[in-house]
C-alpha cells in the first residue's frame, strides 16, 4: 500500500483523485476499471490514504495512525466487500456488508470506505440493490467500484458514478521500472516489457515468474527446432537423408503436445500463441531493418538472423496467420491440441518450402 507518488503513470487517473482530496469534492461512487494488474487496487489504496491521513494534505504521511491502520489492514472505516462464490457479487453479499452498515457513522475518519473488486461480478440483484446506496448516501460514505469490464453494469449504476479508466503505460515507462525499480537486466526487461504490453502489474509478475522462465526456454528451444533452415544433418536425430522439412513435419504432432503442456507449470495457451507471435515478429523486423537493437528477443539475435536469413516476408507473414488462426480456433472452443498442430504444420510447412 503506498500513496500516489510510488504509483507509475496513470497521471490524469492520479490528478483527479488528489484534486477531489485536496478540494474536499469527494464523489460518493466511483468505477475504476482496466484489466487485471493494471493498477486499480494501488490507485484505490492510494485515494483511501490521502482521504484517511490525520496530516491533512493530499500526499499521505505513512506515519499517522490513520496511515498506519490502513497499511496493516486494521482500520474500521475501509471496508473490502468480500464474496464466496468465486464468479459472482451477489445481493446478500451488498446488503449484509454495505446496505446493513453504511448507515453507522464512521469510527474515526471523516469518511466511510467500501472498495468492491470485481464489481462487475455483481449480479443484476446486487446492482440494483447497490443502486439504493448510490443513489441516497449518507454525506461520508464513499463506493469504489473495481472492474476490468465497465460494460457489465446497468446504465442506471454506470450514469451515477464517476468513471475512471485505467490505459496501458507506454512500452518505455515500463522498462525503465523495471531496469531502475527491479534491476531487470537490459534483453529480460525487453522481453517482459512486450509480453506485458503496457500492464505495469504483469510485467513485475512475469519478471520475477519462474513459470514465464519456464515458458520462455520451451517455446524459444521449439521455435528453433520448427523454424531453423533445414541443413541436412540434425541435431535431435531426425536424420539427413529427409527434404527439407520432412522431419520436422512428421514431429507436429509432438511439438504441439509440448505447448499444451506447458498448462501444467501455469502456463496459458492464448499467452503462448501471443509469445510465438512475438518470435515472428521479430523475424519480420529484423529482416526489414537489420538492427538486432531493436528486438524483443535479444539474447536470441544469432538465431533470429539465421532463421530469417532464408525466409521469404511471404513465409512469415504466412506463420503469423496460422498463429492467429490458432488463436481464434481455441476461442472458438475448438480442441485446443488440434488447433495447435494446424498452427504448427502451417508453420514447418511455412518456413521449410
Amino acid at each position: 500500500m503506498t500513496g500516489f507518488d510510488g504509483i507509475v503513470g496513470h497521471e490524469m487517473v492520479k490528478g483527479h483523485l488528489l484534486h477531489a482530496i485536496g478540494q474536499k469534492r469527494v464523489s460518493h461512487a466511483y468505477i475504476i476499471s482496466g484489466e487485471a494488474g493494471c493498477g486499480k487496487k494501488t490507485i484505490a489504496d492510494a485515494f483511501v490514504l490521502g482521504l484517511f491521513c490525520e496530516r491533512g494534505s493530499e500526499g499521505p504521511c505513512l506515519r499517522c495512525g490513520a496511515c498506519k491502520r490502513l497499511l496493516t489492514g486494521n482500520h474500521p472505516d475501509c471496508i473490502r466487500v468480500t464474496h464466496e462464490k468465486p464468479d459472482s457479487v451477489g445481493v446478500d453479499d451488498i446488503r449484509v456488508q454495505v446496505q446493513d452498515t453504511i448507515q453507522i457513522r464512521p469510527y474515526s475518519a471523516d469518511y466511510k470506505v467500501y472498495i468492491i473488486d470485481e464489481a462487475h461480478k455483481m449480479t443484476v440483484q446486487a446492482q440494483n440493490a447497490l443502486l439504493k446506496t448510490i443513489e441516497e448516501p449518507p454525506p461520508y460514505g464513499v463506493l469504489l467500484l473495481l472492474s476490468e469490464n465497465p460494460d457489465a453494469f446497468l446504465p442506471t449504476v454506470l450514469s451515477r458514478c464517476v468513471q475512471l479508466t485505467l490505459r496501458p503505460l507506454p512500452d518505455d515507462m515500463v522498462k525503465g521500472y523495471l531496469l531502475g525499480r527491479l534491476g531487470a537486466k537490459e534483453a529480460e526487461a525487453a522481453t517482459v516489457t512486450a509480453f506485458a504490453m503496457g500492464n505495469i502489474g504483469k510485467a513485475i509478475k512475469l519478471c520475477s515468474s519462474e513459470e514465464f522462465r519456464k515458458m520462455y526456454d520451451e517455446l524459444v528451444g521449439l521455435l528453433k527446432e520448427a523454424l531453423m533452415p533445414w541443413t541436412g544433418s540434425d541435431p535431435r536425430g531426425w536424420g539427413n537423408t529427409a527434404k527439407p522439412g520432412q522431419s520436422r513435419k512428421a514431429d507436429i504432432f509432438e511439438m504441439a503436445a509440448r505447448i499444451e503442456r506447458l498448462k501444467e507449470s501455469g502456463a496459458d495457451v492464448q499467452e503462448c500463441l501471443d509469445f510465438i507471435r512475438m518470435w515472428l515478429r521479430d523475424l519480420l523486423v529484423y529482416k526489414t531493418t537489420g538492427d538486432a537493437g531493436i528486438l524483443t528477443f535479444r539474447r536470441e539475435a544469432d538465431s533470429i538472423r539465421e532463421i530469417g536469413a532464408g525466409r521469404s516476408f511471404e513465409e512469415l507473414w504466412k506463420g503469423a496467420g496460422a498463429v492467429d488462426e490458432a488463436q481464434s480456433r481455441i476461442k472458438s472452443n475448438v480442441n485446443a491440441q488440434l488447433a495447435l498442430e494446424c498452427m504448427m504444420s502451417e508453420l514447418v510447412g511455412a518456413t521449410a518450402s
